[in-house]
């Protein structure tokens, strides 16, 4: 089947890498624009563009993908299809309509409509997730689907082992979409959340909630962005990874309360409500990651 593909993300260069082995292999590709990323802030071309010159396919980076120049352009390749994955901007008509569309979406829909289905189904300590090949519609991540597969999420899974497997797994759905051509069916709208695109306020541990909700949102942005907390001197502390503290009543400790940080026999501890969590590997800012207990040699706990 003669494809274009529209993608941008590491997620979706995953998916393109198999389709592209497959006989449907896209005669072109549309991706987002270079932008500035990563911690120096570099201008550089997504990862999606940079697979697919390494692959030697045809490569567009248009500021909007609804223009009439771009229409034009799928249309020279008289696609037969086009394949849509964490692209990153509204697709409208006459793309919508024009050609069959299979989008790949990470998770099992109707759950998880919207930009970051694999962070929101950690937070929420969902104990599994999914891949959806869906058609795309005008209401967000609301068309009919035609394959899910499941995949399990466990209690050590981060955003980045997990998202690593649903692109593996929706890589194969999508060939297998592909091959099969199976009937899409709309889906149950009732039943649908939504995946809110990640604030700076999520970043923010939430002491006011559980230990265990904490560590699932250090969870669900790592390695990506990461969780952080306030500091005394007004700077937030990155965090990387974090550990649940069972406390041991028959010892003579002095956990922190809620919202509070503090040392433990070289132990960074962030009390919650309820619950206390080791902070294991911590960003200061302006500086690279380390553990706590280098963060407590190197810089303390500042005083107001």
């Amino acid at each position: 089947m003669r494809t274009v593909y529209i993608g941008t993300s590491e997620f979706a260069a995953v998916v393109l890498g198999r389709l592209a082995q497959s006989e449907h292999r896209p005669g072109l590709v549309v991706t987002r624009p270079e932008r500035p990323r990563g911690r120096g802030r570099q201008i550089s071309p997504t990862p999606v563009a940079d697979l697919a010159n390494d692959l030697g396919i045809a490569l567009i980076a248009p500021e909007s993908i609804n223009d009439q120049e771009v229409f034009d352009q799928i249309q020279d390749f008289a696609p037969q299809a086009l394949v849509l994955c964490a692209y990153g901007a509204v697709v409208a008509e006459p793309l919508l309509s024009t050609w069959p569309t299979f989008n790949v979406h990470p998770s099992l829909l109707p759950r998880w409509r919207g930009a970051a289905p694999i962070e929101r189904a950690i937070m929420a300590g969902d104990q599994a997730t999914g891949v959806s090949i869906m058609r795309l519609a005008a209401e967000l991540d609301a068309g009919p689907v035609c394959l899910v597969a499941e995949q399990a999420i466990t209690a050590e899974d981060t955003y980045g082992s997990l998202a690593q497997g649903l692109a593996t797994l929706g890589a194969e759905l999508l060939v297998r979409a592909l091959d099969e051509q199976p009937s899409f069916v709309e889906q149950a709208d009732l039943q649908a959340t939504y995946a809110e695109k990640i604030t700076a306020a999520d970043r923010t541990l939430d002491t006011s909630s559980s230990a265990a909700h904490a560590q699932r949102v250090v969870r669900a942005l790592t390695p990506h962005i990461g969780g952080r907390v306030p500091l005394a001197d007004g700077s937030m502390l990155g965090v990387v990874s974090a550990d649940l503290i069972v406390e041991d009543g028959g010892q003579e400790r002095s956990y922190p309360l809620a919202g509070e940080l503090k040392e433990d026999s070289g132990r960074l501890l962030l009390g919650c409500t309820p619950g206390v969590l080791e902070l294991r590997v911590v960003v200061p800012a302006g500086g690279r990651a380390m553990s706590g207990a280098d963060f407590l040699r190197g810089h303390g706990l500042p005083t107001p």
